[in-house]
């Protein structure tokens, strides 16, 4: 295989499928040409530094500057607010810059020896000074650092900043995964840099942006040039669609098709291989799914997620928590307006991370659900359901992470333990829905259900659920569904007493099963 879909670290042409670097990021030359200091930014695994490290290549090898691409990320280790700290944070920063400047730059361009100085100011402006070409440099990673690490990197830049490009860098760019006001000034950020921050010398900041869908038929194209093995246009549209041209989960789609799923090149791919991997992802986690789902637990991710999965809307929330979600790439800003889930793969991802406890939790259950042919008997499965909660749901609900949704992630548990025997499990939630929808998929059979919850001072949900139901099993194309109701108010009887089943109609004309719990 002469070239493949990378998922880990930066691309490289020889080797990877990738895109123009600068088609996401058209105004940086300008900005270099204009000695410009500037922020790029944007979520991890987009590309930020293959489109960084691709560029200082490109402007070196023009002969016009000596562009490099070097990390602080050593540095991250020393975050004591004491001078030597600090110091050692340079001196090791440096050491790392060294090296890369070596491996990066032809030899003509290397910087100075700069082993006996402790300051990254001097070294760069050392440089600067003896160099024959203004030089372009690219900090990857800053946002590892924090406290006065931070602020004394930030601030030695700004000193230098009017010398350049005689006696500093031409044009430099802070690369991260949040804007610079954002950066950490506290252990824990509990504070940011705001808009006094050491680095307001910079004139843009900037995001790189997804894939459009036709740069992602673009990337798989060239797979099809190389090998001959076709994606349909279906699979492309479904591709994009699941990913929403997020740049990791895109190769991540593509290298589980054509390396695990069809590795015959005569097999041409479709909408079901691209399913098949998005399975096999969300199940295996890879890092940067993982990263993401590790988040979960922190406070100011919490306070969004878990009234999103409520479908409650949004209560105590600080612009700095939606700023943070949205760096993160974890949610978007609807065109219709309010935050949403990025993509649906991470839609997915969510929802089944908070069920791990739950589902760990769960005792032994026997598949009385399914008959003996092996299909999914849905009558069978409420009662299954029904027994399960009546024994064990009180005691699972303190096992969930989320205590909003846990009767949502104790069910779901619940239905993971069917669909691990060859199904799925779709999940649709939004904030100020006031529901959760599920679609479980076994062979033939489609069961929707609708997660409602009934609170104190609140009415109850059914009139409002059957309406909301009706919509969904229109949209799905069938003609039953379940609500589930799960009350939540305080003076209640034992989960055993108040769970019921009954047999309702929406306006539609059609039959929904509605269970309290």
């Amino acid at each position: 295989m002469s070239r493949w879909f990378n998922t880990a670290g930066p691309c490289n042409p020889a080797k990877h499928y990738m895109l123009p670097s600068m088609d996401r990021l058209p105004s940086i030359k300008r900005l270099i040409e204009q000695d410009g200091y500037f922020v790029v930014h944007a979520p991890r695994q987009t590309g930020k530094t293959t489109a960084m490290l691709t560029l200082a290549q490109e402007l070196t090898n023009e002969g016009e500057y000596a562009a490099l691409i070097v990390s602080v990320e050593v540095g991250a280790a020393y975050a004591q607010t004491d001078a030597q700290s600090r110091e050692s944070a340079d001196t090791v920063i440096l050491r790392a810059w060294k090296d890369a400047a070596t491996f990066w730059l032809p030899s003509d361009l290397h910087p100075p020896d700069w082993s006996s100085l402790h300051s990254i100011g001097q070294a760069l402006s050392l440089w600067a000074r003896e160099s024959s070409k203004p030089i372009v440099l690219f900090i990857d990673e800053i946002d590892s650092l924090q406290d006065d690490t931070l602020l004394s990197v930030l601030r030695q830049l700004r000193d230098g900043y009017p010398r350049r490009p005689g006696a500093f860098p031409k044009s430099l760019a802070l690369i991260g995964l949040r804007d610079v006001r954002d950066y950490k000034v506290a252990s824990g950020g509990s504070k940011r840099l705001g808009t006094a921050s050491p680095f307001n010398i910079k004139v843009e900041s900037l995001t790189l942006r997804n894939f459009t869908q036709a740069e992602v038929a673009t990337l798989y194209h060239q797979h099809t040039a190389d090998t001959g093995q076709f994606f349909t246009p279906a699979a492309v549209e479904k591709a994009y669609g699941l990913t929403q041209g997020q740049p990791w989960l895109v190769n991540a789609l593509a290298r589980q098709m054509v390396e695990q799923l069809a590795p015959d090149p005569a097999t041409a791919l479709t909408v079901e291989h691209v399913n098949q991997a998005k399975e096999i992802l969300i199940q295996r986690q890879d890092t940067h799914l993982d990263s993401l789902a590790a988040r979960l637990r922190e406070p100011r991710i919490r306070a969004i997620i878990e009234p999103m999965l409520a479908g409650q809307e949004l209560e105590s929330v600080s612009n700095e928590d939606i700023e943070f979600v949205l760096d993160l790439g974890l949610c978007v800003k609807s065109p219709q307006g309010g935050l949403v889930i990025a993509n649906p793969i991470y839609k997915e991802v969510l929802p089944r991370v908070l069920s791990v406890v739950p589902m760990a939790s769960l005792p032994q259950i026997a598949p009385t659900w399914l008959t003996p042919e092996g299909k999914l008997d849905s009558e069978a499965l409420l009662t299954a359901f029904l027994q399960f909660w009546r024994r064990h749901g009180d005691p699972l609900l303190k096992s969930a992470p989320y205590h909003e949704i846990a009767p949502h992630l104790v069910m779901m548990a619940f239905l993971h333990r069917v669909v691990n025997g060859g199904g799925t499990l779709d999940r649709e939630y939004a904030l100020g829905a006031g529901r959760m929808d599920l679609c479980l998929r076994y062979g033939q059979e489609t069961v929707a259900i609708e997660l409602k919850v009934w609170r104190d001072g609140r009415p109850d949900p059914l009139i409002r659920g059957l309406e909301q139901l009706d919509g969904y099993l229109g949209k799905l194309g069938l003609g039953t569904g379940w609500l589930v109701i799960f009350d939540r108010r305080e003076q209640i009887p034992p989960i055993e007493e108040r769970i019921t089943t009954e047999l309702r109609e929406t306006l539609k004309g059609r039959s929904v099963v509605v269970v309290r719990g």
